[in-house]
């Protein structure tokens, strides 16, 4: 990792390009609170009518809660695995991470339950009679993918001309069935990417533990190894799915964190393997 590289005219190790690297990975993923929260605030608009109450922001701004989170706790897990020296874990420092961490953990559970809200929400579809044509211009909105949705016209109701149509309750948000069917896997898919992160980062909150400890041994880390792997795979697989089925900041957001947390594991990795060679 020292072999020297020229990069627009300044000599750079191939570790900092790693660095440089991981670290701009860590930056995109702070972007994404950003985006996540345009794309939440518009599809709160259009499905709370009414204004967002305080009891409904984490159902409307679920996935921008959810990610803050994620990065705050992204940030603990890279100061505990590699930025900070295992003298310096101790006292109030570890009292703060872990203050932080478990704030993290309190809004990413929430988020998880945010996530099932959604979509239990999403099985009560009530059937139309009237035609979309009929409700056009009166308030109603037509749902075009999974929070995305625009005000139901003249102009747009002749799409929905032959289909099935469905609302959800409680709401005035019409559209076809299939879209709805569409938009209930990927609610699924969401909670079981939400659930499979928090066993990840359980298994490796406990792998830390175990590390301050210097009780981290070869054959607990192999078995750490083989459950996360499984998991990761299956964060993959959701992934693959929202670059088939869902939308490019789904997609991009998860890639993103998968390669994040495989710099942590590489960091758990070069800690565990330095305190058993000492």
């Amino acid at each position: 990792m020292s072999e020297v590289v020229s990069l627009a005219g300044y000599s750079v190790t191939r570790y900092g390009l790693f660095r440089l690297f991981k670290y701009a990975v860590y930056c995109l993923l702070a972007y994404n609170v950003y985006a996540f929260f345009l794309e939440n605030h518009a599809a709160a608009a259009t499905v709370f009518a009414d204004g967002v109450s305080l009891s409904k922001i984490i159902e409307a701004y679920n996935d921008t809660i959810d990610t803050l989170a994620w990065v705050l706790l992204l940030l603990v897990f890279e100061l505990e695995t590699w930025v900070l020296s295992d003298e310096r874990l101790k006292g109030a420092t570890k009292w703060l991470l872990n203050a932080i961490s478990a704030v993290c953990y309190l809004f990413i559970v929430y988020s998880f339950y945010g996530y099932v809200s959604e979509m239990v929400s999403l099985t009560h579809l009530l059937p139309v009679t009237a035609s979309a044509c009929d409700l056009a211009n009166s308030g109603w909105s037509m749902v075009l993918e999974q929070d995305d949705y625009t005000a139901l016209t003249a102009a747009n109701c002749g799409s929905l001309a032959d289909s099935q149509l469905l609302r959800l309750a409680d709401t005035q948000v019409v559209g076809d069935a299939a879209v709805w069917r569409e938009i209930q896997w990927l609610a699924w898919v969401d909670v079981i990417n939400a659930g499979a992160w928090l066993l990840v980062v359980a298994i490796l909150a406990f792998d830390v533990w175990l590390q301050l400890r210097h009780e981290l041994s070869d054959a607990i880390m192999r078995y750490s190894q083989v459950v996360k792997g499984l998991l990761y795979f299956a964060l993959l697989l959701c992934a693959v799915y929202w670059g088939i089925n869902g939308s490019f900041l789904d997609f991009w957001d998860a890639f993103l964190w998968l390669v994040a947390f495989f710099f942590i594991e590489l960091n758990l990795f070069e800690w565990q393997a330095e305190t058993s060679a000492e």
